[in-house]
């Protein structure tokens, strides 16, 4: 049986290591244990900033340039916690770095909900926009390379609209709950400053 060769590209590697040792506690603390070979696979995808193996396999692979690609500072993993905020806010604020970029798709869930309500923020209630702007806006947002996973997410967490066909989006009123808009509100004064 043949090997395929699958490219992992980690644009922080210090990032990338808490995310993978923070998955294995989180199994050893769950009682879990060790995980096989697939399950390894998949937790190394996620900490890369991809949903699994399969969408890494299907990401396209980045082409070498002959420029080094600019350092991004990642958002700070530890800490002292934001006063306003719970922790599940807390963490999903540390995604962030200090411009309001999504700098790493979170592993809890509760966390990954909090998150999409930050890239819900820039986009207009007013207006329409194409697969492409609504593309645009998600990479203009996150750092990880992922826009589909975003946009998929704002729609199934219906905060997003799309047509039949997705031709068309729309930015969908929704009233986050307290914890969310407090989550919102520390953003919102990071991004400013």
């Amino acid at each position: 049986m043949s090997r395929e060769l699958l490219p992992l590209h980690a644009a922080d590697l210090s990032s990338f290591a808490k995310s993978v040792r923070g998955e294995l506690a989180d199994r050893l603390e769950r009682g879990a244990g060790l995980p096989s070979h697939v399950e390894m696979l998949n937790l190394l995808a996620r900490a890369a900033g991809h949903r699994n193996v399969q969408a890494l396999r299907a990401a396209p692979q980045p082409v070498p340039s002959p420029t080094p690609a600019p350092v991004r500072v990642a958002a700070p993993a530890k800490g002292p916690k934001h006063p306003d905020l719970s922790d599940t806010a807390d963490r999903a604020l540390r995604q962030f770095d200090e411009r309001g970029v999504l700098m790493r798709w979170p592993t809890r869930f509760a966390v990954q909900r909090v998150v999409i309500w930050g890239l819900w923020l820039p986009f207009d209630t007013k207006r329409p926009y194409t697969e492409g702007e609504v593309n645009g806006v998600l990479n203009a947002h996150h750092a990880f390379g992922d826009h589909c996973l975003l946009r998929r997410e704002l729609i199934e967490m219906k905060l997003l609209a799309r047509t039949t066909g997705g031709a068309q989006y729309r930015k969908l009123a929704a009233r986050p709950e307290p914890e969310v808009a407090a989550f919102l509100k520390a953003l919102r004064a990071r991004a400013a400053a």
